[in-house]
């Protein structure tokens, strides 16, 4: 099992999570969050006056997905939130050692 993280612009949300369901993923978490990269925020202009927003906001979506689906799911997200512009975010894969379903104890696979 692994776990695929994904921080997206919030725009592009429906259009991974279309893409996702599409491979036969049926479940993920979202989480609305901030940051940066590279671009190192942007600067605004509110009632004439100029600030810098440092943290812009993306989404952050998590899956825990059976290891033969990574890589399917990996260019699901990257076709569906690339704009081809800067800020269109990463995309994180680590090993998952256990998952257990809370409601009925299942663990491993059968929990996913």
């Amino acid at each position: 099992m692994k776990k695929v993280e994904a921080i997206i612009k919030p725009f592009k949300l429906e259009e991974v999570k279309e893409a996702l369901t599409e491979i036969g993923i049926t479940g993920m978490t979202i989480t609305e969050i901030k940051g940066y990269g590279r671009q190192k925020g942007h600067t605004e202009v509110y009632r004439g006056a100029e600030y810098k927003v440092e943290f812009n906001p993306k989404i952050k979506i998590e899956l825990i997905i059976n290891t033969p689906l990574v890589d399917r799911a990996v260019e699901a997200i990257r076709r569906a939130a690339n704009t081809g512009k800067i800020g269109d975010g990463k995309i994180f894969v680590t090993a998952v050692e256990n998952v257990v379903r809370i409601r009925t104890g299942e663990q491993g696979q059968a929990a996913i």
